[in-house]
């Protein structure tokens, strides 16, 4: 049809053009407003109200209530069950019928026992597809039922999404009808919708992006919302456009269906198994109708879970999983935490994922996954590296309070070297909606332009569930090779990083830690929560030691390989990057404190095999100090160390005062509630308590403890903490200068700036270590111990550990209540290496036990293994994974030198062999078993696995 030219106004254009597919403008004569046609009500719909969450199978037994829409039920995490009876009417025949439901809450379809289909407004999922095109031989009449959470897809906070829970919340069904759903109206709503985008996001500086603009003009000339006749002509301007094609350079982004679900943030637990549930049954729906789509998935515990839970969809994903759709990536049993793990939970994380993988689907990933956690440890490519992974994606960083990540592509290297080739996606984003700012930003916000050509996109709602939509493929499909944005394609995690392994020789490398400068106040959170993982940690450390050296003892000994496996499950899970930091609920912290109380139960019960060992163990550091001057009376502050090695005090000046109690957000003068006292007056153990007021709900009561030829002083430490928003912390200040400080990391540690330099140096104002940290000059230095902290200052001469913070939300209740912990300070003479730090922090950790009647052996000693340098830790002592005559040992290099070691036994050892953190033997790596031991050699940070058959 010829149009005489007119003059165009951008504005008008645009305008014209949004409000012609508005949700808001003009529906009731717009093309967004035909998009449903015919409806009809249900025929009958019931429900059923239940406190716990349910299987099928016990629902449907429950009395049923007619329910009208609108009614209420609830409260907050409970679940309605709806009996939903319908038919569909003759006349729709050749037509697509949906169920139309709207709800508050997160709901499942249910249909012939079976999960078929998520519902969630907030996931803009409400319609389950009856079919696609009606036919008479197929079931008119069919019943259903739908199972409602009573949460929605972000929990239930109130006021806002990371506030706490509201408790009394009630919910409603809104809409539950039959519709006629017009597909040729969303096709065209689809290319509108992208057109204008393409107008918006070019701007008006763009050729295209005026192309753009005159053919969605042209296309609304031409379409009638009442005369679907009038659709192709205008879709055929949109096709038109579309697939104008891209010059050979453009930048391909790969489009990977994504669903990050975390498994326990402003929910439960529980609640986390049935968002796994429905997001993957949703996304088996997807892949059935659109068989290019593919969907990467992490978390084998989320795996397991569905496999417990929903057999039936597991055996779904395993089909597609073959087909190369549906991808497991990661590695990890969870999506943990990068900074507060301990190195051997870490290695378990990879251990207990990757073999889970490998056992479920056939495959281990190639790919670490871990796009949202509040930081990576900088011995995590080693950890990738040892465990078959070389590549990692991530994008928190984006995240950064501060300084802007100067990459998207590049090469990570870790503390021993280890390099993983890294990718951030440019979008900043691991839930995009294949939208075409998505694809914009990912071009405008990459990093690395001229150096990598290659991007990831990842789509689908994620965080709280819910992932791809049939409407996110759709925009992805039109826009595959269209000029004037970059190509997309759908694609996998191994075609992007072939892609970008391919062309990697510009690539530039990051050397150390990847910091993420925002949320430091997760060092500290729920510090019951970080105290139950210390100590579980060490827990199981002690009871695969035992039961191995019961196992050289007594071939008959049954290892409890099920048991360990379930208990250090727990432990991973409770690792998860919202559980451990402390940024979950009061329900989830409810729900970890008890699976810790679980794993100490078990394992108490396991260390009872220590009392069968024929030997006893005996302290093997004994190391002089210094030891304390002079202490004030009033307060409990220290006012001096005098180290009698170096001769040397280690107060910055007269007034200096140690052990310094510091209250943020609060001006307060801290009140004696019982002065010093001597509590033990000498000999082996010398100590003082005291007790002071923080405020009229808090008080702190400590012991402070020297005992003879332990060279650090004791803090033990009682706190009765009711504050609100504050945040209690230890000062030290100490006659040291360096410009740098050490932290204790996994398996290392590493050095941070005591200056604020740059706005990189300050953007660390707080950052976490683990057992210690130290501040040392040439020929001395004084570290600060710990048993359950993890957040650490040191700016310029005074060391400061963050005890207990006071935060609101999400838990009302954080941190409420009392605390036990310890930590102390230890002056030394020349290096922390050579005063031996590493090792008495492991002893403040791991104390030593004591055996009952330890039969025989008391004139002997033995030690079942031993290593001959210094700088080498055996961390780990366990049986191995798949054979039951074989211990797996791993160590480590903690000094930072490179450096050959000996491992002796007093236990007979037929064969050494290397191995990975996943126990695969490097059949090119055997141990060599010498008259001095086995003979190990050291790069600085390098863990070591051993796997030693025994005779």
């Amino acid at each position: 049809m010829y149009h005489q030219p007119v003059l165009k106004n951008r504005r008008t254009l645009l305008e014209r053009a949004e409000k012609f597919i508005s949700e808001i403008y003009f529906t009731d004569c717009n093309l967004r407003g035909r998009l449903y046609g015919d409806t009809c009500p249900l025929e009958s719909i019931s429900s059923s109200l239940s406190q716990q969450r349910i299987p099928f199978l016990e629902a449907v037994k429950q009395n049923f209530e007619p329910y009208q829409v609108g009614d209420t039920f609830g409260p907050t995490w409970w679940t309605c069950w709806f009996k939903v009876s319908l038919r569909i009417p003759d006349s729709w025949r050749g037509k697509q019928v949906h169920l139309r439901w709207e709800s508050d809450g997160e709901a499942m379809v249910w249909r012939d026992e079976q999960p078929v289909q998520g519902l969630t407004k907030e996931g803009e999922k409400t319609s389950y597809v009856l079919t696609e095109c009606l036919e008479d031989e197929e079931p008119h009449s069919i019943s259903l039922y739908v199972e409602l959470a009573c949460n929605g897809l972000f929990g239930a906070g109130q006021g806002s999404m990371i506030a706490t829970p509201d408790p009394d919340r009630k919910y409603s069904v809104q809409k539950a009808e039959l519709v006629v759903f017009k597909q040729e109206v969303r096709e065209l709503l689809t290319d509108l919708e992208m057109l204008v985008d393409v107008v918006k996001l070019l701007g008006e500086g763009e050729q295209r992006g005026y192309q753009a603009l005159f053919t969605a003009n042209e296309m609304v000339n031409l379409c009638e919302p009442t005369n679907p006749s009038s659709f192709p002509a205008a879709r055929s301007l949109a096709q038109k456009f579309f697939s104008q094609r891209n010059g050979e350079s453009q930048h391909t982004v790969h489009a990977m269906g994504h669903c990050h679900i975390d498994s326990a943030w402003l929910w439960p637990y529980e609640e986390t198994i049935r968002k796994c549930a429905r997001s993957w049954v949703t996304v088996i729906r997807l892949m059935e109708k659109n068989p290019h789509m593919v969907f990467t998935c992490s978390q084998a515990q989320q795996f397991e879970w569905v496999k417990s839970w929903y057999p039936g969809l597991f055996s779904q994903i395993q089909h597609f999983v073959e087909k190369g759709q549906f991808i497991p990536v990661g590695g990890t049993w969870v999506e943990m935490d990068g900074n507060l793990p301990s190195g051997e939970s870490m290695v378990r994380q990879f251990l207990e994922g990757q073999r889970f993988f490998k056992q479920e689907f056939g495959n281990y990933c190639k790919e670490f996954w871990l796009p949202d956690t509040f930081g990576y440890s900088a011995q995590l490519p080693q950890l990738m590296q040892c465990s078959g992974i070389t590549r990692f994606l991530t994008q928190k960083l984006s995240w950064n309070l501060v300084n802007t990540f100067p990459h998207n592509t590049f090469f990570w290297e870790g503390l021993d070297g280890s390099q993983v080739l890294t990718h951030f996606p440019p979008g900043n984003s691991y839930e995009m909606k294949g939208k075409v700012e998505d694809l914009v930003n990912t071009v405008k916000n990459n990093k690395d332009k001229g150096r990598a050509n290659h991007s990831a996109a990842l789509f689908g709602f994620g965080d709280g569930g819910g992932g791809p939509t049939q409407l996110m493929l759709d925009r992805l499909d039109r826009v595959q090779d269209t000029d004037g944005l970059p190509r997309v394609q759908m694609s996998s995690p191994d075609r992007l990083f072939s892609e970008l392994e391919a062309d990697s020789s510009l690539l530039c490398t990051w050397t150390g830690e990847l910091f993420l400068e925002l949320h430091n106040g997760t060092y500290t959170t729920q510090a019951q929560i970080k105290l139950g993982n210390r100590q579980c940690e060490t827990l199981l450390h002690d009871v695969e030691v035992a039961s191995s050296l019961a196992l050289c003892l007594d071939k008959t000994f049954q290892y409890p390989s099920q048991q360990l496996q379930i208990l250090w499950r727990q432990l991973l899970l409770n690792q998860f990057h919202d559980v451990i930091p402390g940024t979950c609920i009061e329900m989830v912290v409810e729900d970890a404190l008890r699976y810790y109380q679980g794993n100490t139960d078990s394992t108490d019960t396991s260390v009872a095999v220590l009392n069968t060992l024929p030997w006893e163990r005996t302290e093997v550091l004994p190391l002089a100090g210094g030891a304390p001057e002079h202490q004030q009376p009033c307060l409990g502050r220290v006012t001096d160390y005098y180290s009698v090695n170096s001769h040397r005090s280690l107060a910055q000046c007269s007034y200096s005062k140690h052990n310094t109690m510091v209250l943020f957000f609060h001006i307060s003068t801290l009140e004696v509630v019982r002065p010093v006292q001597v509590s033990s007056p000498g000999g082996l153990r010398g100590s003082v308590t005291f007790t002071l007021r923080i405020s009229d709900k808090s008080t702190i009561t400590q012991e402070i403890i020297l005992d003879a030829m332990c060279p650090y002083v004791r803090f033990n430490t009682q706190v009765e903490w009711l504050e609100s928003h504050k945040f209690l912390k230890v000062e030290f200040p100490v006659r040291v200068r360096s410009p740098n400080a050490t932290y204790e990391i996994q398996f290392g540690h590493l050095q941070r700036p005591t200056h604020r330099n740059t706005s990189w140096d300050w953007a660390r104002f707080e950052v976490w270590g683990h057992k210690w940290a130290d501040l040392s000059e040439h020929g001395f230095g004084v570290s600060l111990l710990n048993d359950s902290k993890y957040g650490y200052s040191v700016y310029q001469n005074t060391l400061t550990l963050s005890l207990l913070r006071a935060p609101k939300a999400p838990d009302a209740n954080a941190d409420m209540g009392s605390h036990q912990f310890t930590y102390a300070v230890m002056p030394h003479t020349g290096t922390f290496q050579e005063a031996s730090v590493i090792q008495w922090a492991y002893n403040l950790n791991n104390p030593l036990r004591l055996i009952d009647h330890a039969p025989g052996f008391h004139t002997a000693s033995r030690s079942a293994f031993s290593v001959s340098a210094a700088a080498v830790i055996l961390e780990t002592i366990k049986q191995a994974e798949d054979r039951k005559d074989a211990l797996v040992l791993r160590l480590y290099e903690s000094h930072g030198s490179s450096v050959t070691a000996y491992l002796t036994s007093c236990f007979p050892i037929t064969e050494a062999w290397h191995c990975d953190l996943l126990e695969r033997v490097d059949p090119s790596r055997p141990a060599p078993i010498t008259a001095s031991g086995i003979s190990i050699s050291f790069n600085p940070f390098q863990i070591v696995s051993l796997l030693l058959y025994l005779k």
